[in-house]
């Protein structure tokens, strides 16, 4: 029954993937946690680390979800190149940062930082010009180096401390540079790929560090039974949600990826 639930958290997680950019952080995090921190208390190993967990398992389910959502995008149409790369490079560079510095923060700092930042990147798309609406003649302009270089190394930093992604950086950063929200989330995907997978390995090697594997289905932090259900749901939700990507008006979308931040950050609060 647990791995039912997890499934169909998964299949939000695809769902929010394709139409958000979310690349499933935002979901599978706080499900995650909460599930762990439930059946397992807080005097279990697998317990005290559960954000580690939540967090390494989440990076492994983004690989699945960005690149299946990514396949979707470039068949719309929606995936320009010109805003890939080389920012994803510069992503990579941060995301081993971020890694880095996860694998030995407390699992309560990381929680903490993640709620945090989830209130200032709301409440900057709320207050600042330029996220909530565009005008319907604005060009598009592209990054500037500085942008790239320094914009992409702290995306990929943060990114994977935090698990999510990215796309929390980078769709708020597409979007004022011009982009449609449905352009603005459809790249957060491939740039949410160099995070998932340096995460992904720097989690699964911290298995060294350990006294002992939590699990035998624990490889590292990575919840390798949690990942099965979350990735096969997330596949499941990305094929519903694609043909959702042209019909959502723009102002409505951008509107919706506001919501569901707070409703994630609540979310994280309440556990």
């Amino acid at each position: 029954m647990l791995y039912v639930i997890l499934a169909i958290f998964g299949c939000a997680s695809g769902v929010t993937t394709v139409l958000f950019g979310f690349g499933g952080g935002f979901v599978v995090v706080p499900v995650l946690y909460g599930v762990l921190t439930a059946t397992h208390g807080a005097n279990d190993a697998i317990g005290q680390s559960a954000m580690h967990i939540a967090v390494a398992t989440s990076t492994c389910v983004m690989i699945v979800n960005s690149i299946a959502a990514t396949r979707k995008h470039q068949r719309a149409g929606n995936i320009l190149r010109a805003y890939v790369w080389p920012l994803a490079g510069f992503i990579a560079v941060g995301a081993l940062l971020g890694a880095w510095a996860a694998t030995r923060a407390s699992g309560d700092l990381v929680r903490v930082a993640f709620i945090v930042y989830l209130g200032v990147t709301i409440l900057d798309c709320v207050l600042r010009q330029g996220f909530m609406a565009q005008h319907a003649a604005q060009t598009p302009r592209p990054l500037g180096q500085g942008v790239v270089v320094g914009g992409g190394v702290v995306i990929g930093t943060i990114a994977t401390f935090l698990g999510v992604g990215g796309s929390v950086m980078t769709v708020p950063l597409l979007r004022r540079r011009g982009l449609p929200m449905a352009k603005a989330a459809a790249m957060a995907n491939p740039l949410t790929l160099p995070v998932a997978l340096v995460g992904t390995v720097a989690y699964m090697a911290a298995a060294r560090s350990l006294p002992a594997a939590l699990a035998p289905w624990i490889v590292g932090y990575v919840d390798l039974l949690a990942f099965a259900a979350l990735a096969l749901g997330s596949l499941i939700g990305i094929r519903l949600g694609a043909p959702l990507i042209p019909r959502i008006p723009d102002r409505l979308h951008a509107r919706v990826y506001i919501l569901l931040l707070a409703l994630v950050m609540l979310s994280m609060l309440l556990i």
